[in-house]
């Protein structure tokens, strides 16, 4: 098991919890744009939040931000800049994201580590593709060991200053990269770690990326906390995590299943599949609803569905753990199902 690293009211590491991170992309300095995608955020299901700040003007808007959201985790993404990671830590940020090996040398990394420890800041190092240091990249090139030898190096220094609430992260653009440097890290270290995709780009071949690099990490028990990272609106990186966590059971849901079709099928399956979506969106119960398309497989493939519907020429049948309870015209069996969908969501505990 992973040590704990408590960031408020979420805990890292030290339970089989998975928590959902992004980011904000509006102005750092912008008040009421910050508070707006981080309403929106925690709408979506985003249980910790960072934010990048660089100036004086963002960290006066930080202050603010963090006296308003008090119930979600802020975290502050800092690049270079020690002093500015040091007011952070002052106003409150629940953690802090630095590479030591920009802060400035290892003073400066002292400085910072003083600082959180005094404040109860936690610390991420955060090293990727692009910032690994130069004497490994030599060595290694860019490679995962590349990177795991820079985020231990990192870790290293502060734990020098009797400091130890870390959370780790080393991402690369590369999913098999990326795996094989938490991997890595794995084996090495008890801190929690973070893990996601960087640099994955826009939705689609982006999800797709961060499923694969994400899902085989956490398929084997590694990883703590994630990120989705997706070129353009930040909801949809939180949407892409929580499905990432569905489809290993880790979030619970109520699960739609639906064939792909064949020949066998009379019926436009896909609106119907759209419809019962529709229905269940937001349904945090543990269910499985099957919309089949015909009659021939449907209730031996969903067997282990609570209800399920499977089309024919015309008609449906309704089926319970694969055992048909209706046969009715499709039209009736339609309406029939979305009621019995409906009251089965209204009457699980």
């Amino acid at each position: 098991m992973k040590k704990n690293v408590n960031l408020g009211s979420i805990s890292i590491g030290g339970n089989e919890n998975v928590s959902v991170q992004s980011m904000l992309n509006c102005p750092s300095s912008d008040f009421d744009a910050c508070s707006q995608q981080i309403r929106a955020l925690k709408n979506a299901g985003c249980e910790i939040i960072r934010l990048a700040v660089t100036d004086e003007k963002d960290l006066a808007c930080s202050k603010k931000l963090i006296s308003e959201f008090k119930d979600v985790p802020l975290v502050a993404d800092i690049q270079f800049d020690y002093r500015i990671a040091v007011r952070c830590s002052d106003i409150g940020f629940s953690k802090v994201r630095i590479n030591p090996g920009n802060i400035g040398g290892s003073d400066k990394v002292k400085t910072v580590v003083d600082a959180c420890k005094a404040n109860g800041t936690a610390i991420r190092v955060g090293v990727n593709g692009g910032s690994v240091e130069k004497e490994f990249a030599d060595k290694y090139g860019r490679s995962a060991k590349a990177l795991f030898e820079s985020a231990m190096k990192g870790v290293s220094l502060i734990e020098r200053y009797g400091f130890d609430d870390i959370v780790i992260s080393a991402k690369s653009s590369d999913v098999v990269t990326m795996i094989e440097t938490y991997r890595l890290l794995n084996d090495a270290c008890d801190y929690p770690l973070h893990i996601g995709v960087t640099e994955s780009g826009a939705v689609g071949m982006g999800n797709i990326k961060s499923a694969i690099g994400i899902g085989s990490l956490l398929a084997d028990g590694i990883g703590n906390t994630i990120r989705v990272s997706l070129t353009g609106d930040p909801i949809n990186e939180v949407h892409a995590a929580l499905d990432i966590l569905k489809a290993l059971n880790k979030r619970t849901y109520c699960e739609i299943v639906s064939c792909p079709t064949c020949s066998r099928c009379h019926y436009d399956m896909s609106v119907l599949v759209d419809e019962i979506n529709e229905l269940v969106k937001g349904v945090n119960k543990r269910l499985k609803i099957a919309v089949m398309g015909c009659v021939v497989n449907g209730p031996g493939e969903a067997s282990d569905a609570d209800l399920g519907i499977a089309g024919g020429n015309g008609k449906a049948v309704i089926f319970e753990k694969g055992k048909v309870i209706a046969s009715l015209e499709y039209a009736q069996a339609v309406k029939k199902f979305k009621q019995m969908v409906g009251e089965l969501i209204a009457n699980i505990q």
